[in-house]
């Protein structure tokens, strides 16, 4: 029998967290470490797959590190040394990451969120996957929200349900016709006997620019290999899928993969949101994260770490402002989200502005080529944590050790 089938169970938690992804787990585990009883709902069953590029940066290592996670739980984990990077005209150069913990993984998101799921329900979680939401009705003191199945009677929503948040659109606060800032191409490969069996790589290639190609290292020979471009209006579908094949035919693309590389299923596509700064983060007794706050790095197209961070902080003023103080949650939210993302958010438009240019990305990779052991590690520590990028815009982060601070796991 199928949840929607079910007569409906009634349930009450301290918070509804609409979504089991990184950003709904990390706040479902941060709010029962503060004794808070939370019920998750997520209308897929997990285990499942996500399209992402699986890239796992500092952020994410240092948000997963502080909810608990164990990368041995995830069977698929590769710690990633460095990064091999390729400029439009041709230059190549290859940055190390710093050894003092892990700066940079790779993790399948079909065992990366299930992993985080499963940590989710041992601190206590009530986790119901294959309940999807179906909409919710506010009262003065509460909020109830109706699922496959389920009615719940809760003090606060986080919604964590992605870009097209079905929350935002029961609350009416929905952006219609947004369709993100920039559009993703994976699928994953096998057989890769090159170097990019065990090195991260990052192609800046012309055609693609503002954007690049990657391939990201798994166990077993295989590999996430696709490729990001701004959402401009300029290329179609049918376009992309011409520009997918010739990708994988460009010479040196070849050689890193090696001639056995052979493609593993289809070729999927998602949106990226990355406009956090003007996202709607707070309606009444609802907090958006993830996707649902558009919380993605502009820069670099990564999310998991912004998603886990969204649902800590969500987490945190909720227990901050108490069972029946809504405004003063929604208040510390967005400050916290605005304190530790809108700053680099705005810097990475800055620096994206350049890097995204053909002058900017050889520029850029001409300067690392040409500089010593330090200046290569440390350009690959920036590329891959986003929290030195911005420290000047906001002092209020400096600590004593931020261009030494190990890495996460340490």
């Amino acid at each position: 029998m199928r949840a929607s089938d079910q007569p409906t169970t009634h349930l009450c938690a301290d918070v509804v967290v609409v979504g089991a992804g990184p950003a709904g787990t990390a706040a479902a585990i941060e709010l029962r470490r503060a004794g808070r009883s939370v019920v998750v709902i997520d209308k897929a069953v997990f285990p499942r797959d996500k399209c992402c590029g699986d890239g796992l940066t500092t952020l994410a290592l240092r948000e997963l590190e502080h909810l608990g996670l164990d990368p041995g739980d995830v069977a698929d984990w590769f710690d990633v040394a460095g990064a091999a990077l390729r400029s439009p005209s041709g230059r190549e150069v290859v940055v190390p990451l710093p050894s003092t913990g892990k700066y940079s993984a790779v993790a399948p998101r079909l065992q990366l969120d299930d992993a985080l799921v499963q940590l989710a329900r041992k601190h206590g979680a009530d986790v119901r996957d294959g309940h999807g939401f179906h909409g919710l009705v506010e009262h003065s003191d509460h909020v109830t929200v109706s699922a496959d199945g389920l009615g719940i009677d809760t003090r606060f929503v986080v919604a964590a349900d992605g870009m097209w948040s079905p929350v935002r659109k029961a609350l009416g606060v929905n952006e219609s016709g947004y369709l993100g800032e920039w559009h993703g191409f994976r699928q994953y490969g096998r057989n890769v006997t090159g170097p990019a069996a065990e090195q991260l790589y990052v192609w800046f290639e012309p055609d693609l620019l503002p954007g690049y190609a990657w391939s990201f290292p798994l166990p077993g020979g295989r590999v996430n290999i696709g490729f990001g471009v701004l959402r401009d209006g300029r290329r179609k579908g049918q376009e992309m899928k011409e520009l997918w094949i010739d990708l994988l035919q460009r010479p040196h693309i070849v050689d890193a993969l090696g001639q056995d590389f052979e493609l593993e299923d289809r070729h999927t596509a998602w949106p990226i949101p990355a406009r956090v700064d003007e996202a709607v983060l707070a309606s009444g007794r609802v907090l958006f994260v993830g996707d649902a706050a558009m919380a993605t790095d502009v820069m670099t197209g990564e999310g998991i770490g912004q998603a886990l961070l969204t649902g800590r902080l969500a987490a945190e003023a909720l227990t901050a402002a108490g069972a029946t103080r809504p405004d003063d949650a929604a208040r510390l939210y967005r400050a916290n989200v605005h304190h530790h993302l809108v700053a680099d958010h705005r810097m990475s438009l800055a620096l994206g502005s350049v890097l995204t240019k053909p002058w900017g990305a050889r520029g850029a990779i001409r300067v690392v080529a040409s500089s010593g052991s330090w200046g290569r590690r440390n350009f690959a520590r920036w590329m891959f944590e986003d929290e030195p990028r911005a420290l000047l815009l906001t002092p209020g982060r400096w600590h004593r050790r931020f261009l030494g601070r190990p890495g996460a796991y340490a």
